[in-house]
């Protein structure tokens, strides 16, 4: 009796894994084919969620013509989607005032622009702006 319990026991788990290794190939093809290669991949602190990237920093220059904002390095283009606040309260470009702090989110387009998703002007709630020296 208990040998047959053990071959029943044995096949089932044979047939078993001749059930799922066509499953787990496949997911691994799938992997394979969808994953860059080490070459294409950037080095960045947190994973990009949906495209989306924060950013922070002082306001270097404000143009409401060309509707850009300048933090640093890097120039952002504003459109009508961009949700702008300052001090947690709907705001427009022009709020923002050079030497400010500000932060957000943005997206690369396919052109390579940076385009706003979101501005925040001054401090975050609840944190004091730090004295300069």
């Amino acid at each position: 009796m208990k040998n047959h319990i053990s071959k029943i026991t044995v096949l089932s788990l044979f047939a078993a894994a001749l059930l799922v290794m066509p499953v787990f190939a496949r997911a691994q093809e799938a992997n394979s084919t969808n994953t860059p290669s080490s070459s294409d991949k950037t080095m960045s602190a947190k994973p990009a969620k949906h495209g989306i990237i924060p950013f922070h920093g002082k306001i270097d220059a404000v143009d409401t013509t060309a509707m850009t904002l300048k933090v640093g390095a890097r120039t952002f283009e504003i459109t009508a989607d961009t949700k702008i606040f300052n001090n947690d309260e709907p705001a427009t470009l022009s709020d923002g005032k050079v030497g400010e702090l500000v932060r957000g989110t943005y997206k690369k387009t396919e052109a390579g622009k940076l385009e706003a998703v979101t501005l925040h002007f001054g401090a975050k709630t609840g944190e004091k702006p730090k004295p300069e020296s």
